[in-house]
């Protein structure tokens, strides 16, 4: 079963940059999709950005521009990185790794916080 940690949150000031780290205890490289979600107090869980096996990329219109969603099998890894954070960016962030009829599994999560 393939276990997932997300690392790389933290503080930030508002346009700044962070990485954040999505690390696999096993293979991703038959993952069919793997995502990252946030979700702020109070508010319903948001897809953030997604990376398929084929590396096709989805980022969701809210941060479009600004993170990206990368992926390197070798490393069993999946990354965003995120760059111009604003204060609404402030959330738990969570991967997600689904393999269509083996597993679908989450990250225990990370804080970013943005302060203005």
């Amino acid at each position: 079963q393939v276990q997932l940690v997300e690392s790389g949150g933290g503080l930030v000031q508002t346009g700044g940059s962070l990485r954040l780290s999505c690390t696999a205890s096993g293979s991703i490289f038959s993952a069919d999709r793997i995502s990252w979600y946030r979700q702020a107090p109070g508010k319903q869980r948001e897809l953030v950005a997604s990376i398929t096996r084929d590396r096709g990329t989805n980022t969701a219109d809210s941060v479009k521009g600004r993170f990206t969603i990368s992926r390197d099998n070798t490393e069993n890894t999946v990354y965003l990185q995120m760059n111009s954070l604003k204060p609404e960016d402030t959330a738990v962030y969570r991967c997600n790794a689904i393999d269509v009829g083996s597993y679908n599994v989450w990250g225990p999560g990370t804080q970013v916080t943005v302060s203005s």
